[in-house]
């Protein structure tokens, strides 16, 4: 224990996070190093993301939508990739003030959502820092070999979908800044409460995996903006789009909000935590693509066809017309 009655890091480790560690390759976190051996005719696919106090989340959001959040962000690339998850590494820097309560609470949001997606934790590292919090999460999954869709295999000619509906955690973080606008967007509490809740915490669309490393020649998640990380694979490819946003999947809150305010749909196009999943997917397969996706209740939308490449790499239009954004996406830096 250290002076002021918490747990020093090895006692930390054994109360809170060796529960989580199940898998044998994890040996109960009693080593430096996990390990894992992916079955016969599968590669693993890696990931990591990190979340940090003030940028990602609200310092004073409940500590188990902490971690799932930071997981789940992490489980939505795999998604994206045609990749089963399989387990995750976890680091997190706390500040001088944790506190027993809030860990407690975080590592039961971690065990729910472990329990919900079939992942386990396989070791990380705990430090401290004087702030602000943050949580870096390198999950792992496994995909049939030589089915991994990159956002680099896009082509002229393709049909681009996306998962679920598009901005509502985006306007979900506009409220939460903003008491005032659900009120002005005529939104009912659970309309405001709903474009909240996908703000606060994400749905990976694991169930779009297999169709993922089945029918998407590329593919990756939304998260910075459905515009701008529209762009970056547009670069990774050498190759243009158009994005119809008139075709955008929207959620009734969030077609409320743009038709008292049309200028929401900005928002909602380059606004960041969709988490849903982009792909480019060959014409003549998307009947396909949709059925597949019908019969696993998945919603999938046509939004956009890529193009050759142009300057600028995505022209936005609605109902025929130009769309002119201020910008395409949540940048860091």
């Amino acid at each position: 224990m250290t002076k002021n009655g918490r747990p020093d890091e090895d006692g930390l480790i054994a109360r809170y996070f060796r529960p989580l560690a199940t898998a044998p390759g994890a040996d109960r976190l009693l080593d430096d190093a996990a390990s894992y051996n992916p079955p016969e005719g599968f590669e693993i696919v890696l990931t990591t993301d990190a979340v940090v106090a003030g940028v990602h989340f609200f310092p004073e959001d409940p500590p188990d939508a902490v971690a799932r959040k930071a997981l789940r962000v992490n489980l939505s690339d795999l998604a994206a990739k045609g990749a089963e998850p399989v387990g995750y590494l976890l680091t997190i820097a706390l500040t001088e003030d944790w506190s027993e309560d809030w860990l407690e609470s975080f590592c039961e949001g971690l065990a729910a959502d472990q329990e919900d997606f079939g992942v386990a934790l396989y070791g990380g590292d705990t430090v401290r820092t004087p702030g602000p919090l943050l949580i870096s999460v390198t999950a792992f999954g496994i995909a049939p070999k030589g089915h991994v869709p990159r956002r680099t295999k896009a082509v002229p000619g393709q049909k681009l979908y996306v998962t679920g509906t598009i901005g509502d955690a985006a306007l979900g973080l506009k409220i939460r800044l903003d008491g005032t606008l659900a009120k002005r967007w005529g939104l009912s509490t659970g309309e405001a409460e709903h474009l909240l809740d996908r703000y606060l915490l994400p749905e990976p669309r694991l169930k779009a995996a297999e169709l993922m490393a089945e029918f998407a020649t590329a593919s990756m998640d939304i998260s910075d903006g459905l515009a701008g990380d529209l762009g970056r694979m547009c670069s990774a490819s050498d190759v243009g789009a158009v994005l119809d946003a008139g075709l955008v999947p929207l959620s009734d809150p969030a077609a409320k909000a743009v038709e008292e305010d049309p200028s929401a749909l900005a928002t909602i196009l380059t606004g960041g935590d969709d988490y849903e999943v982009l792909a480019a997917i060959e014409p003549e397969r998307a009947a396909d693509f949709e059925e597949a996706a019908r019969l696993i209740d998945l919603d999938v939308t046509q939004i956009g066809i890529v193009t050759q490449p142009f300057t600028g790499r995505v022209r936005v239009e609605r109902f025929g017309q130009p769309l002119v954004l201020d910008r395409l996406a949540f940048r860091h830096f």
